[in-house]
């Protein structure tokens, strides 16, 4: 490492020496001063991004008397503080964002409480998932080998909507079950099987 480096000077406590003087800096601006100008000073408000060019000495006293907000009222200064908590962009209040627009949901109806937000799987719909789920096997959705065995199991076609799949299983576990046939376990492998049946057509999204 060089030690005589303007780079070292940055993590210098005290540097030895100025370093920042070069032959290429201009004069201090400050009026009856020749020194150079080591030091830029902001030129104040409505003037952002342009500075002076002052000494050290010079650049210390004019920071001392510099006052951003020379000129402004006091209810000025409290808006401008006020603004810049948020950087000075515009902010709403939580849930007040102007007028909100509509949006149609799966079920055809039009809602404001979610703005714009899209609602594919009609969660905020009358009925909720599993009436679209349906509307959407009506739409023409293809019913794979796997789930119209399911259906078979129940006794149903591919057309059937999630209310009648789940009234149906309700009907046949009762029909099925030992408790309900004095205790006779024959019906165990059918009754698994409607069980089974149901939990698959459930895990596919029909009902």
């Amino acid at each position: 490492m060089k030690f005589d480096s303007p780079i070292f000077d940055r993590i210098r406590v005290k540097p030895g020496q100025d370093r920042r003087l070069r032959e290429d800096v201009s004069g201090c601006q400050w009026p009856g001063c020749g020194d150079a100008a080591t030091h830029r000073a902001p030129k104040g408000r409505l003037r952002e991004g342009e500075y002076w060019h002052f000494c050290l000495a010079h650049v210390r006293e004019y920071n001392h008397g510099y006052n951003y907000f020379a000129g402004m009222s006091d209810e000025a200064v409290a808006k401008f503080q006020k603004d810049a908590i948020t950087g000075h962009r515009p902010t709403w209040k939580l849930g007040q964002n102007g007028k909100q627009p509509h949006f149609t949901s799966g079920n055809g109806r039009s809602y404001t409480h979610f703005g714009a937000a899209a609602d594919p799987f009609g969660f905020f719909s009358d009925g909720g998932p599993e009436r679209t789920r349906t509307e959407h096997r009506a739409q023409g959705r293809a019913v794979r080998n796997a789930e119209r065995k399911a259906l078979d199991t129940l006794g149903l076609d591919g057309g059937a909507s999630a209310p009648d799949i789940k009234a149906r299983f309700k009907l046949l576990v009762k029909r099925h079950h030992p408790d309900a046939n004095g205790g006779d376990r024959t019906c165990e492998d059918k009754l698994r099987e409607i069980i089974q049946a149901y939990n698959y057509l459930k895990s596919a999204g029909f009902c």
